[in-house]
């Protein structure tokens, strides 16, 4: 049990990430809120990153963190995100929760302009944020990004998205490889069906079959249902946290063992 040496009291949350500086993206809602506000919690100074300015700022007051409304996916914005950063010292935090699902039609069917925008986002945003966050952890740091249980197999619902979520495992297991020795860690969490509002926006495009989507979605999981953001946010917390001092290059599925 943690004691006052770590910075702990009886009833409180211990505080694994007192001082430690860190980037947040797709702060305003889902898992990207969820998380910030429990590294918060936790003693952490953020920098919060998302396009909805309005519910980034009420997020932001939450956490007393600098929010950057921005477009992740645009290198000017991310830049912004960087300087907001340098505000407030060395980086040792980085967590890429921006994402989007993109097209639910088949592969040949995906409009070259979506292809480009899911990519821009999922990929492209996870790369600027990295190109911004790498460079300032001069004293080592931990990167978590938020891939998917679809980057780890195929998917015939989601094709494009699976496509550029496998970018983002191998791309988060290359930043592992490549900046180990300068005491840096990234893992990815591979998140499958989790009660966020892009989970609840496919149901709401089905109509009158989202019912029984759903309810079959859920048969298919041997844990009988969905997942929630605080079961996503425990491990990303987890991962970024000393405990995790010897994980590195991992993708953990978070899916209740669909993918077992």
């Amino acid at each position: 049990m943690p004691g006052p040496e770590d910075g702990a009291e009886p009833g409180r949350v211990p505080a694994r990430f007192a001082g430690r500086v860190g980037l947040v993206t797709g702060a305003a809602s889902g898992l990207g809120r969820d998380v910030a506000r429990a590294l918060a919690r936790e003693g952490a100074r953020l920098v919060l990153m998302d396009r909805d300015a309005v519910a980034l700022q009420d997020v932001a007051a939450e956490c007393d963190a600098v929010a950057v409304a921005g477009d992740v996916s645009s290198a000017a914005d991310m830049g912004r995100a960087g300087a907001a950063l340098d505000a407030l010292g060395p980086v040792r935090l980085l967590v890429t929760a921006a994402g989007m699902l993109g097209p639910t039609v088949p592969l040949p069917a995906v409009a070259e302009a979506d292809w480009d925008r899911l990519f821009s986002v999922n990929v492209k945003g996870t790369w600027l944020a990295l190109k911004e966050a790498l460079p300032r952890m001069a004293g080592g740091g931990a990167v978590v990004t938020v891939a998917s249980g679809a980057g780890l197999v195929g998917n015939a619902v989601f094709p494009a998205y699976s496509a550029s979520k496998g970018a983002v495992v191998l791309m988060t297991r290359s930043v592992a490889a490549g900046h180990a020795a300068q005491g840096i860690r990234a893992n990815a969490v591979c998140p499958g069906q989790i009660e966020t509002p892009m989970l609840r926006s496919v149901f709401e495009g089905l109509g009158a079959e989202a019912a029984s989507v759903e309810a079959m979605f859920k048969a298919r999981n041997p844990s009988g249902r969905f997942g929630t953001p605080a079961e996503v946010t425990g491990a990303v917390l987890f991962l970024l946290s000393d405990e995790a001092s010897y994980i590195n290059g991992t993708a953990l599925p978070i899916d209740g063992g669909r993918l077992a």
